[in-house]
C-alpha cells in the first residue's frame, strides 16, 4: 500500500530532501520511509482545564504507535474550554473543526488519533476527521472523579445550577456556596455528570469512532492510559486496511448513536453536533430522526442531571457497553466501528454490575425518555426538549409569555420584584441563536425569578433559541428554529401572548392567529441586541452559519474535501 506521507518523503529530489531533513532531528533513517505517520491531534491546554491531562494521554498513544511500527507526531489543535471561553465555546466549534481539517490535510500524515474531552473538542475533531477522511480514531479524555461537600456527592455543572438557585432563594448562604467551590472539581477530567462532554464521548463510541469500552473511563484511571496505548497500535493497523471514517460511518452508525443518546439520558447538545458530523460525511440525517429513533428508547442510566449518580459510578457499573447490551435489539446490527467489527459484536461480555446505576430494560429510569422534537407556530423548523430532565406536570402546559429580548435584558429584569410573572408563566428568551448571539450560548435554562424561588417554585417552562448545558435540568424548550435573528416567529412574540406546550403531541405554539403574527414587526430591542461584528471570525460566522436543525455548521463547510493536497510545495 502506498502511504500518503510518501508524497512528501519518497524520492531523491530537492523537495523530498527538505521534508526528510527538517524532520530528522535525531530520528532513525527509516522513520520516513515506509512507516505510517500518525498525527496525535491534541486539544490539551492549561486554559481548557478539563483537557489539561491530555499531554500525558498523548504519550501513551505515542508508545502504542511506536510499538506498532508507526511514527507518532503530536499536533496541537484548537482547544475550546466551555468554562473559560467567552462569549461561548460553540462560536468556535466550526473554526476548530476547519483548522484541524486543514492541518490534517496539509501535513504528511497517514492517520490520526483524536484527543478530546471538554464539550466542543470531540465534536470539532469528528467534524474534521469526517471532512478530511484519513484513518482516524478518538480517545476521550474521561470524566473527573466525584467530589463531595458536607458528605454529599457533587455533580459538576448540575450542582452549580442547583446551589446557586438555593443562594438566590435564601436557603443557602453565599459563604457555604463559596466553600463548595474547592470540592466541586476533585481531579483531572471533564464534568462528571451526563453533560455534553460525557455524552459526546459515549456517543462517539456508539458512533463507532472509539474503541468499544473506552469511553467513560475516568481521567485519573490508569486504564485510560492502557487504552490510549492500545489505540495508538490500532491507528497503525487502520492504515494497512485503509479504514477511514467514510468506510464505516454510515446512517446505521448514526442510528446507533441516537439510541445510545436516549439510553444514557444524554445532552441535547449532541443533536446539533451529530447533525454537523453527518453533514460532513454526506449522511442524510435530520432532526426528525432523533425523535423517530430515540424518543421511545428507555433511559437506563440513573445519572445527574436526570438521575442520582455520576460518571465514575457508570464506569464501575459496566459502562456504555452494558447499557447498549440492554437495548441491543434496537441497534443497527451492521454498523461497524474502528475495530472493523460491528458495534453489537462488542456487547456479548458486558454485564451490568450495579442495577441502581444502570437500570435493566424491564425497570428503566424513564420508559420513554429520549429527546423530543417539537414543532408548531413558535418553532416551524423544530425545537428540542429533554423530557427526562423536565418536570412531568409541565410537559403539558399553557401560560402567559414573559419575554426577554437578550440575555442582558434577562439579567437586568429577572429579579425585579415588580416583574409581572408567576409560576404558570412561560419565560421566553430570544437573540441567543447561532446568528443572534453569536454562537448559540448555553443560556436556555434561565434562572427562575427570585421572588418565585422564595415561594418554593423550582421549575417553569422556558423557551429559547439558544442551547443549555448538558449538565442542566428543567422544562426547557431550546434550539428553536428559525431563531429570532433569522426572522423566526420568536422575534414577534410579545409579553402577554399565550404559549402552549404539548410534549406528548410534539407541539409548541404561540396562540396568535397566523396573519396577526405575520403582521407584527420584530422587537426593536431584540434586533438592536443581535450581534453585529464588523470583522474577523465572528463576521464570517454570522454570514455563513446555518440553523440548529442542520447542525449550525458553516454553509461552505458542508461535505468532505478529502485528504488530497491540490498543489505541491516547491
Amino acid at each position: 500500500m502506498q502511504l500518503r506521507s510518501a508524497q512528501w518523503y519518497a524520492g531523491e529530489d530537492r523537495n523530498a530532501y527538505i521534508h526528510r531533513a527538517w524532520m530528522r532531528r535525531g530520528a532513525p533513517g527509516d522513520a520516513f520511509t515506509g512507516r505510517p505517520q500518525i498525527a496525535i491531534a491534541n486539544t490539551g491546554s492549561d486554559l481548557t482545564p478539563c483537557n489539561a491531562h491530555l499531554t500525558e494521554v498523548a504519550q501513551s498513544v505515542k508508545n502504542g504507535v511506536y510499538e506498532a511500527g508507526g511514527v507518532p507526531l503530536e499536533l496541537p489543535v484548537v482547544s475550546l474550554g466551555e468554562t473559560q471561553v467567552r462569549p461561548t465555546a460553540m462560536l468556535w466549534r466550526n473554526m476548530a473543526a476547519m483548522a484541524t481539517e486543514e492541518m490534517l490535510r496539509a501535513n504528511p500524515i497517514d492517520g490520526v488519533v483524536l484527543l478530546g474531552g471538554c464539550d466542543k473538542t470531540i465534536p470539532s475533531l469528528l467534524m474534521a476527521a469526517a471532512a478530511v477522511d484519513l484513518p482516524a480514531v478518538v480517545v476521550p479524555g474521561g470524566p473527573m472523579l466525584t467530589g463531595t461537600f458536607r458528605g454529599t456527592p457533587l455533580g459538576c455543572g448540575t450542582d452549580v445550577w442547583r446551589l446557586s438557585e438555593e443562594v438566590r432563594a435564601g436557603t443557602l448562604s453565599a459563604e457555604d456556596f463559596t466553600r463548595s467551590e474547592s470540592a466541586m472539581i476533585r481531579s483531572r477530567g471533564h464534568c462528571n455528570t451526563m453533560g455534553t462532554a460525557s455524552t459526546m464521548a459515549l456517543v462517539a463510541e456508539a458512533l463507532g469512532m472509539v474503541v468499544p469500552g473506552l469511553a467513560g473511563t475516568p481521567a485519573p484511571d490508569s486504564r485510560l492510559l492502557e487504552a490510549a496505548h492500545g489505540t495508538g497500535r490500532l491507528a497503525v493497523d487502520m492504515i494497512s486496511v485503509d479504514r477511514r471514517p467514510s468506510t464505516f460511518l454510515t446512517r446505521a452508525s448514526f442510528h446507533n448513536a441516537i439510541v445510545a443518546l436516549a439510553a444514557i439520558g444524554g445532552s441535547t447538545n449532541a443533536v446539533v453536533h451529530l447533525l454537523a458530523i453527518a453533514g460532513r460525511l454526506g449522511v442524510d440525517l435530520t432532526l426528525d430522526d432523533f425523535d423517530r429513533i430515540g424518543s421511545s428508547v428507555p433511559v437506563l442510566v440513573d445519572l445527574l442531571p436526570a438521575g442520582r449518580f455520576l460518571m465514575d459510578d457508570l464506569h464501575r457499573a459496566g459502562g456504555l457497553r452494558a447499557v447498549l447490551r440492554e437495548v441491543r435489539d434496537l441497534l443497527a446490527p451492521d454498523a461497524l466501528t474502528v475495530t472493523g467489527k460491528p458495534l453489537v459484536d462488542h456487547l456479548d461480555d458486558a454485564p451490568i454490575w450495579d442495577t441502581e446505576v444502570i437500570r435493566t430494560r424491564s425497570e428503566p429510569l424513564v420508559a420513554e425518555g429520549g429527546i423530543a422534537v417539537l414543532r408548531g407556530t413558535l418553532a416551524p423548523g423544530g425545537a428540542l426538549i429533554k423530557p427526562a430532565a423536565a418536570s412531568p406536570h409541565l410537559l403539558r402546559h399553557r401560560g402567559r409569555a414573559v419575554v426577554f429580548d437578550s440575555i442582558e435584558d434577562f439579567h437586568a429584569r429577572i429579579d425585579d420584584p415588580d416583574l409581572d410573572v408567576d409560576a404558570d408563566s412561560v419565560l421566553v428568551l430570544r437573540g441567543c441563536g447561532p446568528k443572534g448571539y453569536p454562537g448559540m450560548p448555553e443560556v436556555s435554562n434561565m434562572p427562575l425569578p427570585k421572588k418565585l424561588l422564595e415561594q418554593g417554585v423550582r421549575d417553569m417552562v422556558r423557551v429559547c433559541d439558544g442551547r443549555m448545558s448538558g449538565t442542566a435540568y428543567g422544562t426547557v424548550v431550546l434550539h428553536v428554529v428559525p431563531e429570532a435573528a433569522a426572522d423566526g416567529p420568536l422575534a414577534r412574540v410579545r409579553t402577554g401572548d399565550r404559549i402552549s406546550l404539548d410534549v406528548p403531541n410534539r407541539r409548541i405554539d404561540v396562540e396568535i392567529p397566523a396573519d396577526e403574527l405575520a403582521r407584527r414587526t420584530p422587537s426593536e430591542a431584540a434586533t438592536a441586541a443581535y450581534a453585529q461584528p464588523e470583522r474577523g471570525w465572528q463576521r464570517l460566522y454570522i454570514d455563513h452559519v446555518l440553523q440548529a436543525d442542520t447542525g449550525a455548521d458553516l454553509d461552505f463547510l458542508i461535505g468532505s474535501s478529502g485528504s488530497e493536497v491540490t498543489r505541491e510545495s516547491h
